[in-house]
């Protein structure tokens, strides 16, 4: 057991919590590991019904991965980031792939790795405290834990949006992407979900167990309001449906009538991040329309370690979170002028058998 993981086996119910809440449950490589080890014990236990994510303590789930300690490996040579990513999205793969239905409590922060995990469950619950965002270009990195998968499902416009900008939203949001399936209070949060959860006929033969859990949380649901999204959806198709990055800066800059403070200050967002990974996010989500779960995660783990061996990534580090500067310098000064080829290198060749994650199974889209 991971002292910064807590496992725990109540009513058939397997629940994991992370438990770094000075850190805002960030994950560890330590904590990876454990999590990944347990989760396969648990797919073989016949004692386990379900499992639960969630985090300790009232401000976060998982407010993502441990940024630094990826930092630290690439400046003392050692390229353990390496390994992180590996086994982080191993992780991942995983709890998609589960057999046993995984149930995510979206409490608080959930971003970056926490979106990794949560995004992968059977049953997403937010509360009226989330906050949901992948926030990676801003760092100068890509949305990746399965961003490539999740975030390329919704509306291309929206994807774009929310990859490209690492926009913040709530509950109603989150609901509205489909990026959560229900929402529940704060209050109580924790209690109230697993006590639903451990009220379950998991031998029922009638229903799916995605069905009984819809079912058994369904009581606890509240009204998240109206989406701030869903009135932003014929600008962001304007704006977003552009067919490149600078284009699309081009269009926000151009922007007028009743949602042009919206568009000014989405062009100054989009200004303040890499214009390297802008460019490379917004081909890897196009791209990945035709991309299954496995090969989303292959493609994520080239583009990573090429935005920290070739990218913006270890000078957005340095300045967000190391020296705290707040100015990253950035290879290039804004979208156009990033060379096309520069782009088109971090999508260069084919993993093919020696991809650290060749044995990934395909699934369909």
């Amino acid at each position: 057991m991971s002292s910064l993981t807590d496992f725990a086996v109540q009513d058939g119910l397997a629940i994991i919590t992370l438990n770094r809440p000075q850190a805002l449950n960030a994950l560890s490589h330590e904590m990876i590991v454990a999590i990944a080890q347990q989760l396969a014990a648990w797919e073989r236990d016949p004692a386990v019904h379900a499992i639960v994510l969630r985090g300790a303590g009232e401000k976060a789930f998982c407010a993502g991965g441990d940024i630094r300690a990826m930092y630290d490996s690439h400046h003392d040579g050692s390229r353990g980031y390496r390994q992180f990513f590996i086994d982080e999205y191993r992780l991942d793969y995983a709890l998609w792939r589960s057999a046993k239905p995984v149930i995510a409590l979206m409490d608080g922060i959930t971003m970056g790795g926490g979106m990794g995990l949560a995004q992968a469950a059977t049953l997403r619950v937010a509360t009226t405290r989330t906050r949901m965002a992948m926030p990676e270009t801003g760092i100068g990195l890509i949305p990746d834990v399965g961003g490539t998968y999740f975030l390329s499902r919704m509306a291309e416009p929206l994807s774009l949006y929310l990859g490209l900008t690492g926009q913040i939203i709530h509950a109603a949001d989150a609901l509205y992407c489909g990026l959560a399936d229900v929402v529940i209070s704060e209050d109580e949060a924790q209690a109230a979900l697993l006590s639903a959860l451990k009220g379950i006929d998991w031998q029922d033969p009638d229903t799916t167990p995605r069905a009984r859990l819809r079912a058994a949380v369904a009581p606890l649901a509240v009204d998240a309001g109206a989406a701030p999204l869903a009135a932003l959806a014929e600008p962001l198709q304007h704006h977003f449906g552009q067919p490149d990055v600078t284009r699309i800066m081009h269009s926000l800059g151009e922007a007028s009538g009743a949602h042009a403070e919206w568009a000014a200050k989405t062009h100054a967002v989009l200004a303040h991040r890499s214009p390297l990974s802008l460019h490379v996010v917004h081909r890897q989500l196009t791209e990945a329309r035709g991309l299954d779960l496995a090969d989303c995660f292959r493609l994520e783990y080239d583009l990573v370690v090429r935005a920290i061996e070739e990218g913006d990534l270890i000078e957005g580090v340095r300045a967000l979170i190391v020296d705290k500067d707040k100015s990253p310098r950035w290879q290039h000064a804004d979208v156009t002028a990033v060379p096309p080829a520069r782009v088109a290198s971090f999508f260069a060749g084919s993993p093919g058998a020696a991809h650290p994650l060749a044995d990934l199974g395909r699934t369909p889209c």
